[in-house]
């Protein structure tokens, strides 16, 4: 990370040169929206040495009273974005601090701790992340589909609607590239209006800074076509949800080998030993972190077996590991070397799931954790009589389940700190509470005028 006042202000020059006006000292809050300030160009070496203060008592996640000494956030200047749809202005997210010493509470600051634990252990941690969202429009009866055509029970992969929606798509991918992230597919998903964009893996905290500074840029790409964004985990009851699966491996330090890949699994997924153990770790720990990667209530009308026209939520209900088999938690795609946690959805904060999964897989392979079990079978038909025989453990059915069990297990409080495990659960408390004394609309037109 760039900090020495000299490097600033060769790189604002740079920018300066380059058109940039305007830098914003970023950060994001706990559920991964992109807050900040910006300053003129003339101000960023300021910034760079940590000039931009905040009040975290005015923020969700960041837990001070308002009589508290501001934050102040350090930007990686190594990871930062030039806007391309407005490219006078550049992001960089931060780091935050308090006092002059890291502020515990940060969810960057949080997946910085464990990959240095990582690195201290030989490792360095990869990870690449599927995005699915929904575009849309508001229409006379609801938010719908750009596309007329949009109208299959099974519209997965549909190249009409597709091609409906290439003027906002490829402008989307053009500012990805754009960045260098090398946009490799991009598809309609399961749902009308949904879609997918799959690019190149990257090392942990780069890839959690791109994922929510992609949430940002795909709403103002979107605005422009008259259309929103929607990374609501299941805004449709009918339709597939939107997950955010993550794809993850170690690599050695040194030579950057993959170290999840073996040609010599017994299992015939190509995953190594140590990969397994990885595995294992979150397996063990998955009920506490889905609250984090699954962390709205709206998140736990995905992860189940059916809701969709199309048949099947491709979504995991059970803390499991197996081969190329979507109904897992985990999965070994083909070809190997990676596990992917397909329980992650679009809502979660990047910065915070990777955090959590990657000090639980470090977890599993400090202590060489083994799987108990390995599952090729379509477990949305097990019958639950069966699942004790298997060793399937459901994962939480609510938000409310999700935070009693990241409460009760030591792990997450030691990974995020005392101060954001004991805010998160507040905030997620809170929410389950409003939900539950809600009145909906659906309540009033189905019992108003019966009792």
């Amino acid at each position: 990370m760039v900090r020495d006042a000299a490097e600033a202000e060769i790189m604002a020059k740079q920018l300066k040169d380059e058109g940039v006006r305007f830098s914003i000292a970023g950060y994001t809050d706990l559920h991964g929206n992109i807050k900040g300030k910006m300053v003129p160009i003339d101000h960023f070496v300021q910034m760079s040495q940590g000039s931009e203060l905040f009040t975290g008592a005015a923020l969700d996640g960041l837990p001070q009273e308002v009589n508290d000494e501001e934050l102040s956030a350090h930007p990686d200047l190594d990871r930062g974005f030039v806007l391309p749809w407005r490219k006078d202005v550049a992001l960089f997210l931060s780091d935050l601090y308090v006092g002059g010493q890291p502020f515990e509470a940060s969810t960057r600051n949080i997946l910085g701790r464990q990959i240095k634990a990582a690195e201290q252990m030989g490792y360095g941690f990869n990870l690449g992340v599927e995005a699915e969202f929904f575009v849309l429009a508001d229409g006379p009866t609801g938010p719908s589909s750009l596309s007329e055509r949009d109208t299959l029970d099974k519209p997965c992969y549909a190249v009409p609607t597709l091609l409906d929606n290439l003027g906002w798509l490829h402008e989307l991918v053009d500012h990805m590239n754009e960045l260098g992230w090398d946009v490799y597919s991009f598809d309609h998903e399961d749902a009308q209006g949904q879609f997918e964009i799959d690019f190149a893996y990257a090392d942990g905290l780069s890839m959690a800074d791109r994922v929510a500074f992609f949430r940002l840029m795909a709403n103002e790409v979107a605005r422009k076509h008259g259309a929103y964004v929607s990374f609501m985990p299941k805004p449709f009851a009918d339709r597939t949800g939107s997950g955010a699966h993550f794809n993850m491996s170690l690599a050695a330090l040194d030579g950057g080998m993959n170290l999840f890949d073996s040609d010599e699994d017994p299992r015939a997924a190509g995953l190594s030993a140590i990969g397994y153990h990885f595995a294992a770790g979150i397996v063990r720990h998955a009920a506490a972190i889905c609250a984090v990667i699954a962390p709205t209530v709206n998140s736990y009308k995905r992860l189940v077996r059916q809701g969709s026209m199309s048949g099947s939520t491709w979504a995991p209900i059970f803390a499991s590991c197996g081969n190329n088999n979507r109904t897992n938690m985990l999965r070994i795609p083909l070809g190997g070397g990676r596990v992917e946690c397909r329980a992650v959805d679009s809502a979660a904060n990047p910065h915070l799931a990777a955090a959590l999964l990657l000090a639980a897989g470090l977890e599993g392979v400090r202590e060489e954790l083994e799987l108990e079990h390995f599952h090729t079978e379509n477990l949305y038909e097990v019958d639950p009589a069966d699942y004790g025989k298997r060793g399937l453990a459901l994962l939480p059915r609510t938000l409310e389940e999700a935070v009693d069990a990241f409460e009760a297990d030591p792990f997450t409080r030691q990974v995020c700190g005392e101060q954001l495990w004991q805010s998160f659960i507040d905030n997620k408390r809170g929410e389950w509470e409003s939900y539950t004394t809600a009145v909906t609309d659906w309540e009033r037109s189905r019992y108003l005028k019966f009792f």
